[in-house]
């Protein structure tokens, strides 16, 4: 037995008998190392799983919006298409027939990605997916209303890609 177990009377721990020994100062020394240790590691273990969180993010953001670049290069062929059926005019025909198959396909494969048309004739005029290039008076249009589209507007995955180019009733 040392010196200090000795001193120690019965039903006190050595930090009760002598608050002031080294031993204790140590010891409190290492209680104070543990605890910033312990805190230290919490906030590591926040930041990773922060940025696991945001890479997550990241990866996601990537796959919905991957193909943003083809399907904006993808656009004016949407224009010539509609352009090409407008000029067809209404009866059916081969040619017309053809166009609109065309049409219908590469919307399908479009949409299936994420892409929307922005068709708003008869819609209120909306200037986060609108853009208005001229007013006209329109008897019958609501105030405000979209009474034609010069240029169908797309969004990818809700997110604005190319604005719809309208013709706005005028208010009164």
């Amino acid at each position: 037995m040392n010196q200090n177990e000795h001193d120690l009377d019965p039903g006190q721990t050595p930090e009760q008998q002598d608050g002031d020994s080294p031993l204790h100062a140590e010891l409190e020394t290492l209680r104070n190392e543990l605890d910033q240790l312990r805190a230290s590691s919490l906030i590591e273990r926040a930041d990773l799983e922060n940025q696991r969180k945001r890479v997550q993010r990241d990866i996601e953001m990537a796959r919905k919006f991957a193909n943003e670049r083809l399907l904006s290069e993808l656009l004016p062929v949407f224009d010539s298409l509609d352009g090409g059926l407008a000029a067809a005019g209404p009866e059916p025909g081969p040619l017309r027939d053809g166009l609109e198959l065309t049409y219908k396909q590469l919307l399908k494969v479009a949409s299936d990605n994420g892409l929307t048309v922005v068709d708003p004739v008869g819609a209120a005029f909306n200037p986060e997916h609108h853009q208005a290039i001229s007013q006209a008076d329109v008897e019958g249009a609501a105030p405000g209303s979209v009474v034609q589209v010069f240029q169908k507007g797309y969004l990818l995955n809700d997110r604005l890609l190319r604005p719809a180019l309208v013709v706005v009733a005028r208010h009164d």
